[in-house]
């Protein structure tokens, strides 16, 4: 079958590099300021009187409006176009991050750092899905695996720049650098991608509305549980009605005709997992990291830059270590490289919180915390790959979006459950009351990722697959070759003729069928 729509020629073709640097720059924006502002914390607490409370919600603020916003951005972007969105993205995290620079009281930043968590929300999944649908299948492995080291690479050195900054100038800095990033970025992403659409349907603003709220009730829960009390009237109906909205969100999804989420994406078992690992790592890994920065400046006298460099033994492996494993993700296949990351994060915070305390000699630090950097590089680009790994490209968006959604839950979660931990446990900014409270909060931490180093065992292997004449399909499993391609081909026939056509990259060959397609 022939249909003209879906000729190559009518996609614009540019280099490679361009492509991943436009793509990758605001990506690497967003990611940045997850924890570029941590190192900046104790300073917030001096200078604007804010309280522990308040220091989560700088970082809470910015997680939630990201997680809130994300899905319905997705899903803004399919239709309307993703370049267009992204660009839209790129825009408003700017305008929040000149809004945050500006603001002098508490209350100010955190509205600003929900602006930028809003403009985030557009670029994350945006720019996995528009990177996956400029490059030929024989590259996206590549493309995949340097788009997670980058996306690791922003996480991992938010501490650093922070207190680089910190250091040569004030906290307003970390968020002026993010303007002239956004300048050079706008008309870039302009130039060099296309835009690409996915199933232009109905926008689903109820599904949006209750995915937030619910989110939104269980983490401000959450956060306000030690000081009101865990049984009180208001903690308790907060987490109740926070568990309805979700139930809701779910029940509506299954019933819309344009779903945020597509539930049929849950059968897919590499896409399952990828999401509760997912959740698992971020919760684990940057709960742990929003009390250990505090430490390093706290209870070892740190400045913001110092305790910035001594992280890097931490921030830097992903540099090194998340392109090679996104490289390698086909070849080895994803379950292996993403079991030994989640369990090596594991030891290095279990190993980083028995050895804690006030009078800690930094050298002994530097050994978990490589170990904690190479775990994190191990999961960042082949749960990309995993997550993809039998998806059409028209779910590439809603899938990247549903994934961003469930790490930036797990990073609000996370920073509260331990916040509640630390502070249950009697800590305070202080030298003498942080690490007997800093330590049980860090020990939770790695409990969790032990469970997700289970969970991901029952990951399809990820390795790609080659047949006679077929190119390899990265993260396909290879000891599952005619399930993988059912599964695909189903997914792609479910879909829509008319969204199969607002597909740009989506051929009609039936031998294609069900693979993430594109070409540059």
């Amino acid at each position: 079958m022939t249909d003209t729509t879906l000729a190559p020629p009518t996609r614009r073709t540019r280099p490679f590099a361009l492509v991943l640097a436009a793509a990758s720059l605001p990506m690497f924006m967003a990611t940045l300021d997850n924890l570029v502002m941590t190192n900046a914390l104790p300073v917030l607490h001096r200078e604007m009187g804010a309280s522990v409370e308040e220091l989560q919600w700088f970082v809470n603020a910015y997680t939630l409006a990201f997680a809130g916003a994300i899905l319905i951005a997705s899903a803004l972007g399919d239709r309307f176009g993703r370049r267009t969105f992204f660009v839209i993205g790129i825009a408003v995290f700017g305008a929040g991050s000149v809004l945050a620079a500006l603001s002098s009281d508490p209350g100010q930043l955190i509205a600003a750092r929900a602006v930028q968590g809003l403009g985030a929300a557009a670029v994350m999944p945006l720019s996995l899905a528009l990177l996956s649908g400029a490059v030929a299948p024989a590259r996206r492995a590549l493309a995949i695996g340097i788009w997670g080291g980058v996306s690791g690479l922003g996480v991992a050195v938010g501490p650093l720049v922070g207190g680089a900054i910190m250091e040569g100038w004030d906290w307003q800095a970390i968020f002026w650098i993010n303007v002239p990033v956004a300048i050079v970025a706008i008309p870039l992403a302009m130039v060099v991608l296309n835009n690409d659409f996915g199933a232009r349907a109905r926008i689903d603003v109820p599904g949006a509305l209750l995915a937030a709220a619910g989110v939104l009730a269980l983490v401000h829960a959450i956060v306000r549980g030690n000081d009101d009390g865990w049984d009180s009237v208001g903690v308790v109906a907060e987490i109740l009605l926070g568990a309805v909205l979700v139930a809701a969100f779910l029940v509506w999804q299954a019933r819309a005709k344009a779903p945020l989420v597509p539930l049929r994406l849950f059968r897919d078992r590499s896409f399952s997992i990828t999401n509760i690992v997912g959740f698992a790592f971020s919760f684990g890994t940057f709960g742990a990291v929003f009390i250990l920065i505090q430490y390093l400046q706290v209870v070892q006298g740190s400045s913001p830059f110092e305790a910035a460099l001594q992280t890097t033994p931490w921030t830097l492996a992903p540099m090194v270590v998340a392109p090679i494993a996104g490289i390698l993700a086909p070849r080895v296949g994803t379950r292996i490289l993403l079991v030994l990351g989640l369990a090596l994060q594991g030891v290095a915070l279990t190993w980083i919180a028995a050895v804690m305390s006030v009078d800690l000699d930094y050298p002994v630090l530097i050994a978990p915390f490589v170990m904690a950097g190479v775990g994190m590089a191990l999961v960042f680009a082949p749960s990309a790959t995993a997550l993809l790994a039998t998806l059409g490209l028209i779910d590439h968006a809603k899938a990247s979006g549903v994934n961003s959604t469930v790490r930036e839950l797990g990073v609000a979660l996370g920073t509260a459950v331990m916040t509640a931990i630390f502070v249950s446990a009697g800590g305070e900014l202080l030298p003498d009351l942080y690490v007997d409270a800093a330590r049980p909060a860090v020990f939770t931490g790695a409990a969790v990722l032990f469970a997700a180093t289970v969970v991901a065992l029952w990951l399809p292997s990820g390795r790609a697959t080659t047949a006679a004449g077929d190119e390899a399909t990265p993260g396909v499993d290879a000891s599952q070759p005619a399930t993988a391609g059912a599964e695909a081909s189903v997914s792609s026939a479910a879909q829509p003729a008319d969204a199969a056509a607002a597909s740009p990259g989506v051929g009609a060959e039936p031998e294609l069928a069900g693979r993430p397609l594109g070409g540059s």
